[in-house]
């Protein structure tokens, strides 16, 4: 049976191909586009050089594809190649066309006997593919991979970078894995593209630090919300205020629907970590989980239901409703918000 991979096996999946360890059939499909433009991408840039490609690379989209000649091409050997790639691109327009919804079925009679020295490639974004007997056909027959490449939650982001970094021969701090996460987000081609940049910076220690990011990235390693958080966790007031001053001072890179979106993640994982005694629900991190844990000390389980409410009502200022959308009001109320967290 082909092995079924999710999004955090793109890394097992793109080494196999990097040690030209190819598969017959690669289905990729799923919400995240990134992860199946560059594992198409990689299988192509591996398995032919520059001059193959000419003879030995052929692109189809779904809008336009007729399955059958796409199946006949599949059949022909390679010219001065090991390998000859096929890629069916936007695979979900197949269906789209006029009479040929399940065009993409007949895929499985090449599926159940592919040719050995072929390699399939079909791109299926915005979900899984509508046609069963593909799926069915790569599972029965192991003679393929599925790749199911969900959208990326922000509470998936730490263990991204992390397994990324590893994937990379690198390391990256905690504390340098939340600045990550927290400035750039699940864009998920500038995150990486960020990460690869540090990668050739990084000193003999092979390790991706805060004040590395700080030098060449711009982000404040002493200014962030994860440090505002580190504040209010300890109920330490001046530090706050003073991370609220900066962040007053840099509205761009520092909005305040980001701050409040991430002490909403903060403190509902405290209220798990104080109601339920498994904190898997709380962070995939186990640094900000151990950072949970420690706020518990200093904040009980109705003083974080009182704290999600003072968030709530802040995040529906911050999107205009009831309240000045302007910077300084927002930043106004957020200063407040921090007092309300502070004495609650």
């Amino acid at each position: 049976m082909a092995k079924k991979t999710d999004t955090a096996s793109f890394f097992t999946l793109r080494s196999d191909v990097l040690a030209r360890r190819f598969q017959p059939i690669y289905l990729l499909q799923g919400e995240e586009p990134y992860y199946i433009d560059q594992l198409a991408e990689a299988i192509v840039d591996t398995a032919l050089t520059e001059d193959q490609k000419d003879f030995n690379l052929a692109i189809y989209y779904g809008n336009e594809v007729n399955i059958t000649d796409l199946i006949a091409n599949c059949k022909q050997y390679p010219v001065f190649s090991d390998y000859k790639v096929i890629v069916l691109r936007e695979a979900q327009n197949v269906a789209s066309q006029p009479g040929h919804s399940k065009d993409l079925d007949q895929l499985r009679y090449y599926i159940e006997n592919p040719a050995p020295t072929t390699i399939l490639v079909i791109c299926n974004k915005g979900g899984a593919i509508k046609s069963k007997d593909c799926v069915e056909a790569i599972k029965k027959t192991g003679n393929g991979v599925i790749m199911n490449s969900d959208k990326v939650r922000d509470r998936d982001l730490p263990s991204l970078i992390t397994d990324y970094c590893s994937s990379e021969q690198c390391t990256i701090t905690p504390k340098a894995t939340s600045m990550m996460a927290e400035f750039i987000g699940s864009d998920l081609s500038r995150l990486f593209s960020e990460l690869d940049k540090l990668k050739l910076l990084i000193g003999p220690d092979h390790q991706i630090t805060p004040e590395l990011i700080e030098r060449n990235i711009g982000i404040s390693k002493d200014y962030n919300n994860f440090e505002l958080e580190d504040a209010l966790a300890a109920r330490n007031a001046p530090k706050a205020y003073r991370i609220i001053d900066y962040f007053e001072k840099n509205p761009k890179h520092n909005p305040t629907q980001v701050t409040v979106s991430t002490l909403f993640s903060f403190f509902s994982g405290v209220f798990l970590v104080q109601t339920c005694q498994d904190t898997s629900q709380a962070s995939k991190s186990p640094f900000r989980v151990k950072k949970m844990r420690e706020a518990s000390r200093f904040y009980n389980y109705r003083q974080c239901f009182q704290i999600i409410g003072f968030l709530r009502e802040m995040d529906t200022k911050s999107k205009g409703i009831g309240a000045n959308t302007s910077d300084a009001m927002q930043y106004k109320l957020l200063r407040e918000l921090v007092y309300k967290i502070l004495h609650t």
